[in-house]
């Protein structure tokens, strides 16, 4: 799909079982990196989050309605700029930029990439769908910097999206450093951007996790500098959002699939 100011865009759309035969109208989950949602043959490491299982899982527990699931797929080289938060670019100092533009390999482009998203993209699939399309019905997901891409959109289009998953958020946006390296300074920017963006509940639901094995386990000082915010700012634990820790769990693709039912369960409960 052709979309302005970014490289092509590809999708992989799920339809939950039922639809071809209803004229029910359903809620819709946008997920980043499609191409290692399905199948382990479009997938980057031959590992994949089997989102298609874990909706099933999550439906037949009677606690989620079936949702059409949207993959974006990441355009190869351009993901990080397309996924690194401009806002966060745009605060950062002179040290941070340099990690930052050390990867980009390019302009950031996460504003057009979410003005795609919450725009054309959004368009087209309630046209071609039968969806419901208020916030409360449309969630978007993603892992590392597709965690903070999510955040990004739920933070910043509050209109469109009323529910969002940031499952192991690269927190560190670049190079994370020495092992047990923390840059309190970004963590402060975090926070800064947070509390400026963060506004009331109002309904929404934001999901934070991480493990704590390869660059997850750079990530917890940071998610207790976010979890901190939102426990300040009106966000009630539990109901507004949820912050988990899984031991033990590294930043891969089969480590997301296992939590995947939970994240769905809490984050798309009715």
């Amino acid at each position: 799909m052709a979309a302005a100011g970014l490289p092509d865009q590809r999708l992989s759309i799920w339809l939950p079982p039922g639809y071809d035969t209803s004229k029910r109208r359903y809620p819709v989950l946008y997920m980043h990196d499609g191409h290692n949602l399905f199948d382990l043959k479009k997938s980057n490491f031959n590992k994949i989050w089997a989102a298609d299982q874990a909706m099933l899982a999550a439906i037949a527990s009677g606690k989620v309605e079936p949702h059409i699931i949207v993959g974006v797929w990441a355009p190869g080289k351009d993901r990080y700029r397309q996924y690194l938060p401009k806002d966060i670019y745009d605060l950062a100092g002179p040290a941070q930029r340099q990690r930052m533009d050390a990867m980009t390999g390019g302009p950031v482009i996460s504003d057009v990439y979410l003005a795609w998203l919450a725009g054309p993209l959004k368009q087209w699939v309630d046209r071609t769908y039968r969806t419901r399309t208020g916030p409360r019905d449309t969630a978007i997901a993603g892992s590392s910097m597709g965690g903070l891409m999510s955040c990004y959109a739920f933070l910043r289009r509050p209109d469109i999206y009323g529910r969002a998953a940031c499952v192991s958020s690269h927190w560190p946006a670049a190079d994370p450093g020495a092992p047990g390296a923390f840059d309190r300074d970004l963590a402060a920017l975090w926070d800064e951007w947070f509390q400026k963006n963060l506004g009331k509940p109002r309904g929404r639901r934001l999901w934070l996790d991480h493990g704590t094995a390869t660059l997850d386990a750079w990530y917890a000082p940071y998610q207790q500098v976010i979890d901190a915010r939102l426990g300040q700012s009106g966000w009630k634990s539990g109901r507004d959002w949820e912050s988990k820790v899984y031991v033990g769990a590294e930043h891969e693709e089969n480590a997301w699939a296992r939590r995947l039912p939970e994240i769905f369960t809490w984050l798309l409960r009715k």
